[in-house]
């Protein structure tokens, strides 16, 4: 397994407990994990479609580390959704003040995993790309 498919698979096995930690039982999760109140229907439709986005990523993910056609598309994707995460967690900290040590973590990864997607790009570009 080479790099790129290594980091889609890594990326995709570890956003799926995340993504269910959103919406599969948002009022108990939400409630353990960050001390979140989820009590009303749009509170768990919120972060039900948050779970729904989180699996269509991951589901690209998983493409794109079985099909070579779809690789590249899978990592520009991710470099995009991660990064846009850790800036706006970044902003967040800067406008609202530091959130849990959980999501101080995601902030970490996220920013990692988008500049590792950056790295794995530049690696594989040829003078045709």
């Amino acid at each position: 397994m080479n790099n790129r498919k290594a980091y889609l698979w890594v990326s995709a096995i570890g956003l799926t407990p995340v993504a269910l930690s959103y919406g599969v039982v948002p009022e108990l999760s939400l409630n353990w994990l960050f001390e979140i109140s989820v009590d009303l229907p749009n509170e768990a439709h919120i972060f039900r479609g948050v779970m729904g986005l989180y699996l269509a990523m991951v589901a690209l993910w998983i493409i794109g580390a079985t099909n070579e056609r779809y690789e590249r598309t899978a990592i520009v994707s991710e470099v995009f959704f991660m990064g846009g995460l850790a800036v706006g967690r970044l902003i967040s900290v800067v406008v609202d003040g530091w959130p849990h040590w959980v999501l101080v973590g995601y902030i970490v990864i996220e920013a990692i995993l988008a500049v590792a997607g950056i790295t794995l790009l530049r690696q594989g570009q040829s003078v045709s790309e």
